[in-house]
């Protein structure tokens, strides 16, 4: 692994969070001086503040509503261990690896950021959690996305800690894990616990996974509806470039550029059966680009709060001041993830609607019922992709089902301190469930459209040159489906390859 992603005082993209949790880059951190002295200087002015015995939220109080409640110095030290031992109560299921690697590494961007008061073997430790590849088991639920993500970080603050269990090889006890690697557990400081915790690292590093995912899957649906013009003997003028230049949305254009690129045709055109396409391939650039034309705007929210300091209060050790305020609200996260996973349902009902078209002799012009390939004297007995059309059209209604909005539903939380909160981390993960949902319908589609371009092909027609490849390549994975097979392994390893990014889609 040569690729680096080195936390400090650059800024970091949601590429290089990926990458990282994706196991295809390592983590390093800035090791200059002038870094390392900014970061100690916080962790010198928390010091400084209790040797004033002043009053400092979370430091010499109590947390959230119990802010009103002073912690005597005797007990300083003891508040941080029971800050992540207290919240030690999230449920649901863990998250997977990759989703791990992103929460660290989102938390760890935010400390580099050199206002959160931690010492800088904090950051060491959690750079080396992130190069061991140790993954402190983080329960999904439990989150209201402010006061932050308090109770699934403090599973990341209870494991550099050497308490709770990690997933090192296999599912082991953290201390075990430290002994093993001879390293001491780490003793939070006053504030440390609190930084760990009290920020958006888990729904931003799930933001970061769920915008790649989005990103390729706008490029896959391209491709897909593009393989469905061919079989369905669609009209590629439809996405003509004098038609978009009269509504330049940039996205929306550029998704009709990518389709005129995979149309290009060589010699006569092949005879239209409609004058106009139905909406779901006639349409496609409008409803990709809504997408297409959304990204950069997430992309800004996402990458702000990726390099933003989101715990409270900051620590302002340049003008020794402590800045009380409300940072760790998820809000933009919540408002992204919202809009993206209504986003994604739009796409995964696109494709639906095409496939729909597809398998229904009545509106695919001359391809068989439900695309099968079956001889006459087995058609009768053959049912093609009628199951996989059902499976997909359960798969979108429950995509569509999870839009709801997450971010409307706050909750008055924590004696009604915390009487407004964002919902980010919900949205995050309605985020990602609508986008495994929706892969999955873009796998069905994706077969089903391999299966309707080799029915045309039978007939004589074609694909224009920049499919033709794609074209051959799924056929050696996927054959052409002659007599009725159970299609899930086959759909399970179409879902494998869009999730790894298999196909390089439009440079």
């Amino acid at each position: 692994m040569n690729a680096k992603v080195r936390f400090g005082s650059t800024a970091l993209a949601i590429e290089d969070l990926v990458a990282l949790a994706e196991s295809r880059a390592a983590a390093e951190l800035q090791d200059d001086a002038a870094f390392r002295d900014g970061i100690a200087r916080g962790a010198r002015f928390v010091d400084s503040l209790l040797a004033r015995e002043g009053s400092v939220y979370g430091i010499t109080t109590g947390y959230g509503d119990s802010c009103v409640v002073a912690v005597p110095l005797a007990q300083v030290e003891a508040l941080p261990r029971q800050l992540y031992t207290f919240h030690g109560c999230g449920l649901g299921r863990h998250l997977d690896a990759a989703a791990t690697r992103a929460v660290l590494a989102a938390r760890l961007q935010s400390l580099c950021q050199g206002v959160s008061g931690v010492r800088v073997e904090l950051l060491e430790r959690l750079t080396a959690f992130l190069r061991e590849d140790i993954l402190p088991l983080i329960p999904e639920e439990g989150s209201v996305g402010a006061s932050g993500d308090l109770t699934p970080l403090s599973y990341v603050a209870a494991a550099l800690c050497g308490e709770r269990q990690v997933l090192w090889r296999e599912v082991r006890e953290a201390a075990d894990v430290h002994a093993e690697l001879g390293w001491t557990p780490l003793v939070l400081r006053p504030k440390e616990a609190l930084a760990l915790m009290n920020g958006t690292a888990v729904m931003t590093g799930l933001a970061c996974l769920a915008f790649a995912r989005a990103e390729y899957l706008l490029r896959l649906a391209t491709r897909i509806t593009a393989l469905n013009v061919v079989a369905l003997a669609g009209n590629p003028e439809h996405f003509d470039q004098r038609l978009f230049a009269a509504k330049p949305h940039p996205g929306q254009g550029q998704v009709a550029a990518w389709l005129r690129t995979d149309l290009a045709a060589e010699g006569p055109a092949a005879p239209l059966h409609r004058l106009q396409d139905r909406y779901s391939l006639r349409c496609a650039p409008h409803v990709l680009g809504v997408l297409a034309d959304s990204l950069p705007w997430l992309r800004q929210f996402i990458e702000t709060e990726l390099n933003s300091a989101n715990d409270n209060p900051l620590i302002d050790a340049e003008d020794e001041r402590v800045l009380h305020g409300g940072h760790f609200y998820g809000g933009h996260i919540a408002c992204a993830m919202d809009s993206l996973k209504t986003l994604v349902a739009n796409v995964a009902d696109l494709l639906d609607r095409q496939l729909a078209l597809l398998v229904d002799a009545r509106y695919n012009h001359g391809l068989p019922g439900n695309l099968s390939g079956a001889p006459a004297e087995r058609a009768m007995l053959n049912h093609g992709f009628k199951a996989v059309q059902i499976g997909a059209s359960a798969w979108t209604a429950e995509a569509l089902k999870g839009t709801l909005p997450a971010s409307v539903f706050s909750r008055s939380t924590e004696c009604h301190n915390q009487d407004k909160v964002s919902m980010g981390t919900i949205a995050a993960r309605d985020a990602l469930r609508v986008l495994e949902l929706s892969e999955q319908v873009a796998a069905a589609t994706l077969l089903a459209a391999q299966q309707g371009v080799w029915l045309r092909c039978q007939q004589g027609v074609e694909p224009p040159a920049p499919l033709a490849a794609m074209h051959r390549e799924l056929g050696e994975t996927f054959p052409p489906l002659f007599e009725d097979r159970a299609l899930e392994a086959e759909l399970r390893q179409a879902l494998g390859l869009i999730r790894a990014r298999h196909w390089r889609l439009y440079a």
